[in-house]
């Protein structure tokens, strides 16, 4: 028990008296029975020390309890700042990882942004270095090809200033000849017959020059000069034999032919590179190209054909592995299907045959039974009834609950059992309209299908 205190409300007390046989030490005179009042009496020190005491420790027990509840509230205070303490703590662990990610990802966005700018400078640099080499390679090719030009078309000109100048040396060569062949006293006009007849032949050649620039055929023109010029040949030959020495005769016969030939050569040059004429270089690599060209061709037909049959080969082993799937699983069907194959002349039961199979013996086409539509039914029975939130009823697995036997049979089995009112019981109402509703939705589908 506590102690009571010295002094309450700044006045002394007296001591504390011992429980049990106590006497108080200074006890007050208790008056005369005839000189008592009639108000109440007053409360003995003992209630009054018992007052004080049970207040007393009430006002300690709530100064404990307030000490507590505030060591409580400090103590929860102190938890709750630990807890702000630690939460900042980690949101700013948080925060700072973020940061660093965040810094992280920029740093490799940036590195990635460099590299794609380095990339990309690399890839301009070198398109600009290959379109470079490409206009330099351009600019050499056309430079070869103007220095190919200019030195051909130097040849042809030296070609065409020889040719026209040994014509010219020819026709000196040969006309005296034919000058003095056809020289007449009596008629000296004869002697520029063969001026007419070497002029003759320039003339015609000028005509095939013409033709072969118009494009047009020079054939003729070529064969009247060729023609003219062994004309001249024959002349000088003749003349040469019987007036001077063969050799007279040979050289200015030669000179005749060779005059206009060798202009023809010339024009015949002009004429199969007008017309694109190939050269036998050019020819014998088109034939080398052709021949690479028939190899690969023969060599890509060879591959499809080793494709071809490969294909077929996985074709006839699919088709044997479906023949023998469908007669293991399909007996009765792959019977009729042989049937009518044989029937309808077949070698082998084709798709179509095995579809007419299938729905003479099953009543179905293929992909289709009486049991995959029985439980689709029932699949979409299912789902309608979820859709609709009812429940399903599972219904009997007799064949026909309402065909079922509801009566008792006789012991005696020749007679049959009779029916008397109230038997069995009614059938149920519910039951018919759910079938006759089940019934009105399979047929709205079939309809639909």
């Amino acid at each position: 028990m506590t102690a009571s205190p010295p002094q309450v409300n700044g006045s002394s007390r007296p001591t504390m008296p011992v429980i049990g046989d106590w006497r108080p030490i200074n006890p007050d005179p208790e008056p005369a029975e005839e000189q008592r009042s009639p108000e109440p009496a007053a409360p003995s020190a003992a209630d009054v020390e018992v007052a004080r005491a049970k207040a007393w420790a009430e006002a300690e027990e709530r100064r404990v309890a307030a000490e507590a509840e505030k060591e409580e509230r400090l103590i929860k205070a102190q938890a709750e700042a630990d807890a702000i303490r630690a939460e900042a703590e980690e949101t700013a662990r948080r925060l700072r990882l973020t940061n660093d990610r965040t810094e992280r990802k920029d740093r490799e966005a940036a590195a990635a942004s460099e590299a794609r700018i380095a990339e990309s400078n690399r890839k301009r640099d070198e398109a600009d270095r290959a379109r470079e080499e490409e206009r330099r390679k351009a600019d050499e090719q056309r430079q070869a090809e103007k220095s190919v030009a200019k030195e051909i078309e130097t040849a042809d000109e030296k070609w065409r200033s020889y040719a026209i100048r040994f014509a010219i040396v020819c026709g000196i060569v040969s006309l005296p000849v034919q000058m003095s062949f056809f020289w007449n006293p009596k008629a000296p006009w004869m002697a520029a017959a063969p001026i007419m007849l070497e002029g003759a032949a320039w003339v015609v050649h000028r005509g095939a020059r013409a033709a072969a620039v118009s494009k047009r055929p020079v054939w003729h023109y070529r064969t009247i000069v060729w023609l003219l010029a062994f004309l001249a040949a024959g002349v000088n030959l003749y003349h040469g034999l019987h007036s001077f020495d063969p050799g007279t005769a040979v050289a200015t016969a030669f000179a005749s032919i060779a005059g206009p030939g060798v202009w023809d050569l010339h024009e015949h040059g002009r004429i199969r590179k007008r017309d694109g004429a190939l050269t036998r270089r050019e020819r014998k690599a088109a034939e080398g190209a052709a021949k690479v060209e028939a190899k690969k061709k023969a060599a890509e037909a060879k591959r499809l054909a080793a494709e071809k049959a490969a294909a077929d080969k996985v074709a006839e082993q699919a088709a044997a592995k479906l023949a023998a799937d469908r007669e293991r699983r399909f007996s009765k069907v792959w019977d009729h299907a042989l049937k009518l194959a044989a029937d309808l002349g077949e070698v082998g039961v084709t798709e179509a045959i095995w579809a007419q199979a299938k729905l003479d013996v099953e009543g179905a086409k293929p992909g289709e039974s009486a049991e995959t539509i029985r439980m689709r039914n029932a699949a979409e029975a299912r789902v309608e009834a979820a859709r609709e939130r009812r429940p399903v009823n599972t219904l009997s697995k007799t064949t026909n609950a309402q065909r079922a036997i509801q009566t008792p049979r006789s012991s005696y089995k020749p007679v049959p059992p009779r029916r008397t009112p109230g038997d069995t019981p009614r059938y149920s109402r519910a039951a018919g309209r759910a079938h006759g509703e089940l019934l009105r939705r399979s047929n709205a589908r079939k309809k639909d299908q």
